[in-house]
């Protein structure tokens, strides 16, 4: 369980709290507190971008990293939108939208773990990009002119949360039927 792969994935977990504490200092207002904030998101977001590549490319994927890893994933982003949602700065609806969608695909893939693992897709990998980027646009304490930028992006990544979702029940779906038994993993 000790690997690098599993350590990136804890310490995201750990900026979380480090993260939303970052966010809310001064009812969110500090400027200084903002970018502290987004550069504490940028770093979780790169320890996502790494952790399944390194696992893949030394061997090291275990039952463990395939099960925070999502978790981490779903911890950053929706403390981040629920706090921005608390803000005021961002839309309820965007917040729910994306965080059912993300525990949904989180289920899935419990739902179907027996019968092998779902890999993030590329699109899925994509989505999470747009979402962190759209994100650290909400975070960083733009100036108005920047906003239709951060409305956009944060729209592109909607926009391929639903689509990737989408996406994900069906390899879920095709997944369950085919009634495969999966290589445990250590």
């Amino acid at each position: 369980m000790w690997n690098l792969a599993n350590l990136l994935t804890m310490s995201r977990l750990v900026l979380v709290p480090v993260f939303v504490v970052a966010l809310f200092i001064r009812d969110g207002t500090d400027p200084g507190w903002r970018v502290t904030a987004a550069v504490i998101l940028g770093v979780a977001s790169l320890t996502d971008r790494f952790d399944g590549d390194l696992a893949r490319r030394r061997g090291q994927v275990t039952k463990f990293g395939t099960i925070a890893d999502p978790i981490a994933d779903k911890a950053l982003i929706g403390s981040a939108l629920v706090g921005l949602s608390l803000l005021g700065e961002l839309t309820w609806w965007v917040t729910v939208l994306i965080a059912v969608r993300e525990l949904a695909v989180t289920g899935l893939r419990l739902w179907v773990l027996r019968y092998g693992v779902i890999p993030a897709s590329r699109g899925g990998k994509v989505k999470a990009f747009a979402q962190a980027v759209a994100i650290g646009l909400y975070v960083l304490p733009l100036p108005l002119p920047a906003y239709p930028l951060r409305w956009t992006v944060m729209g592109i990544a909607v926009a391929l949360t639903v689509v990737t979702g989408v996406d994900y029940v069906v390899r879920a779906l095709r997944l369950r039927a085919s009634g495969r038994r999966a290589v445990a993993l250590p």
